[in-house]
């Protein structure tokens, strides 16, 4: 298998293989993505940012969306996008963001969140992105520890307030 350095790419990470989204797919990879967000008591099933999080084909339309799989099938996803479009919160011209990243509830420990990012990397180093930026909860803990390791660094001047009191903490990763 190739590297993830090109949209029609995937990356074999033990049993767990990331590729780019089909649209048969986009069905169970909104609903695993919503239903990761609010097994986690992230958001709760009425929030409007289900509705968001539910609608992978039109982020497939803007953006770059991935998949983790296995034999057993869907494991995760993330959305990928460039500065200035649709789904870009943070990223500024010669970063890569990424943001929506979801792992079924039973695919944790696997290492789905951690080939998910990597992949990430991959993409932003083949389109020559300079760093790469995301947003992330203060309760998203567990991922805060992933993104350390793999050698993010906080970026508090982006931290920002999509609803007054949900603060998002800005991490960036130098490539």
């Amino acid at each position: 298998m190739s590297e993830a350095t090109a949209p029609t790419g995937s990356r074999l990470v033990g049993e767990v293989t990331v590729r780019p989204a089909r649209p048969e797919e986009f069905a169970a990879v909104g609903a695993l993505t919503a239903s990761a967000y609010v097994a986690d008591g992230l958001i709760t099933a009425d929030d409007d940012y289900v509705r968001e999080l539910s609608d992978a084909a039109h982020r497939a339309e803007h953006a770059e969306l991935l998949v983790a799989t296995d034999d057993s099938g869907l494991l995760g996803s993330v959305t990928i996008v460039h500065p200035g479009t649709h789904y870009a919160e943070i990223s500024r011209e010669g970063e890569l963001e990424f943001r929506m990243l979801a792992t079924a509830p039973a695919a944790r420990g696997r290492g789905v969140g951690e080939a998910l990012t990597r992949a990430v990397l991959d993409r932003a180093r083949a389109v020559g992105a300079r760093a790469v930026v995301m947003s992330s909860l203060d309760a998203m803990k567990a991922a805060h520890r992933l993104y350390s390791r793999l050698g993010f660094s906080r970026l508090p001047e982006r931290d920002w307030e999509p609803l007054p009191g949900l603060w998002l903490r800005a991490f960036r990763l130098s490539l």
